[in-house]
């Protein structure tokens, strides 16, 4: 599994956020929450879902599972010039990034991800950057359908 390497611009979002843990996942109250009220953001731009992680000192060799970090449901909008109630907005900083497609039920990624962070990356001629990981969600994204599709969004850097 090879990834495309790819200069991101910066992109605004718009959406909700819990703080979780991999031990206490919260995916399905942040998602329950976002998707009935997706359609009170204006001004979307495109029709994809950004599922977004901000994680602070995570070892994605040896993750804390009690760790804490942010999960975001969101978006992507031209400005944050009207933010519905009880959203909130995050900026995507411009970088580079590994785009990994991943194909397969969203329970099953824990393995590519292992293959990212334990094989991938090592080998590569980068090194992971400290800003956002996401996913984006698009047309045929089905969740826990063998047959789902996503690009899972790696920020790195060059080794140096």
């Amino acid at each position: 599994m090879e990834p495309r390497i790819e200069t991101l611009v910066e992109k605004r979002l718009i959406g909700k956020r819990v703080i979780m843990s991999f031990s206490e996942n919260k995916d399905l109250e942040l998602w329950r929450g976002f998707m009935p009220r997706r359609k009170e953001i204006q001004n979307s731009v495109g029709t994809e879902l950004y599922c977004i992680q901000v994680y602070k000192n995570m070892d994605f060799n040896a993750p804390d599972l009690k760790r804490k970090f942010e999960k975001w449901a969101t978006v992507e909008v031209t400005d944050f010039n009207t933010v519905p109630n009880e959203m909130e907005t995050i900026i995507l900083p411009a970088g580079l990034y590994a785009v990994f497609l991943y194909k397969g039920a969203a329970s099953d990624a824990a393995k590519t991800f292992q293959y990212i962070f334990g094989s991938w990356l090592p080998n590569s001629q980068y090194i992971l950057d400290s800003r956002p990981h996401f996913d984006v969600l698009g047309k045929n994204y089905r969740h826990e359908d063998p047959n789902s599709e996503e690009d899972l969004w790696i920020p790195i850097k060059n080794k140096q």
